[in-house]
């Protein structure tokens, strides 16, 4: 039975798929293809400013979930695109990000995580090179756009919201579902991270081969003017080969913390070094000076975000972590593991000495304390080579 994960990451919102569709639109900011979600009942909440479908009372959560390892499903974001252009548009992202902006070549996509000038964790996101000049940075939930603009003062560039909303299609036919929805097939270069500039029924649309399920997939943007209903029905159409339906946050959440992706705000915030949250490989401290740079080379250089697996239940939200009856840190995200069948959590200890390995015992959501293990992320596929297309679910090896 697929366990429902707790909705913290979002405040919930139930919205009705009749009457209350037109009342929302009014109220709040709906993705435009989010009338393809109604039909399931959603219950949204708030990501980004935006409204993100929470789960669904007409779906059954393990389906849908079976359905994106084995097939394919599309995930409509509220993931929140900011423009950054200019002669001084790679130098100011320079200043304002842990890794070099400057070995991301035009067309390719690079993880980037940005720090207060103490050595905080501010956001996390993916950076597009679209030109010599010109960047989208797509982040995750927070406020990020105020801190970004001040970090302009001074530099000869642009940093503004185009107005973009973000589509993903994961799972190992989304290749096949893309293929069959660009006018020219897939692009002849399409690899992990890369963007690719296509048409959908004679609409341009911008892809990257990116998403945030550790699956194969890709996502595609929608800008503008953009014929969105157009390139919607096209991207359903061609997936309904597949069985491929929309999924809410509770399936991706699931997949997302297999993956060991980080959820801004939840898995870590600004009183977490990136070395604290695991992001020690995305800190290039030789790079040159950036934001939070001096209090970095004096952090504590130690880890203290793992993955944790609880055979018998499934982890609740919150400081319930203990090792021999003492407090032992904070479960920052959980929910159940179809594909590991256990109750899975990121975590975060208050002792950096514990690793991977360790014994602990988490309060789980039906109330009592359960044994579980610290282990590494990802759970599983540590190399990442099925979001790289270089393994599926069916492949012996990917799960250890």
């Amino acid at each position: 039975m697929f366990k429902q994960i707790q909705p913290v990451e979002f405040v919930v919102m139930p919205v009705a798929s009749t009457g209350g569709a037109s009342e929302f639109r009014q109220s709040m900011t709906p993705h435009p293809l989010v009338y393809q979600e109604l039909p399931h009942e959603p219950h949204f909440g708030i990501y980004n400013g935006r409204l993100r479908s929470l789960f669904y009372a007409k779906a059954d959560m393990e389906t849908l979930y079976w359905q994106l390892r084995r097939q394919v499903m599309m995930s409509h974001t509220g993931e929140l695109p900011t423009e950054i252009r200019g002669p001084d548009a790679e130098r100011m992202l320079n200043r304002v990000f842990t890794r070099d902006v400057s070995k991301v070549r035009v067309g390719r996509c690079s993880y980037q995580i940005a720090c207060y000038p103490d050595g905080g964790t501010v956001m996390d996101g993916v950076l597009m090179r679209l030109d010599e000049d010109r960047f989208w940075y797509v982040q995750s939930d927070g406020e990020f756009y105020g801190w970004l603009r001040a970090q302009a003062e001074g530099y000869n560039v642009e940093v503004f919201q185009p107005g973009i909303w973000v589509s993903q299609v994961q799972g190992p036919r989304s290749l096949d579902v893309l293929n069959a929805v660009a006018d020219d097939g897939l692009p002849e270069r399409f690899r992990y991270f890369d963007i690719a500039h296509i048409h959908i029924d004679g609409q341009p649309v911008v892809i990257t081969r990116t998403g945030f399920t550790n699956e194969l997939g890709w996502e595609f943007y929608l800008e503008p003017g953009a014929d969105v209903f157009a390139i919607g029905e096209r991207i359903m159409e061609a997936g309904n080969v597949y069985n491929m339906l929309t999924t809410p946050a509770e399936v991706t959440n699931a997949r997302r913390i297999e993956g060991g992706l980080l959820f801004a705000g939840t898995d870590f915030d600004d009183t977490v070094t990136p070395f604290e949250a695991g992001f020690g490989a995305m800190v290039d401290l030789n790079k040159g000076d950036f934001v939070g740079r001096e209090a970095l080379l004096k952090a504590d250089p130690r880890q203290r975000t793992w993955g944790l697996t609880c055979a018998t239940g499934t982890p609740r939200h919150g400081d319930g972590l203990a090792q021999n009856a003492q407090a032992a840190g904070r479960v920052t995200s959980a929910a159940w593991s179809p594909t590991l069948e256990c109750g899975i959590g990121i975590i975060r200890l208050n002792n950096p000495e514990l690793s991977p390995g360790a014994e602990l015992e988490v309060l789980c959501t039906d109330g009592a304390m359960h044994p579980a293990a610290v282990c590494e992320l990802p759970f599983y596929d540590k190399a990442g080579d099925i979001p790289r297309g270089r393994a599926t679910l069916e492949t012996p090896a990917v799960v250890a």
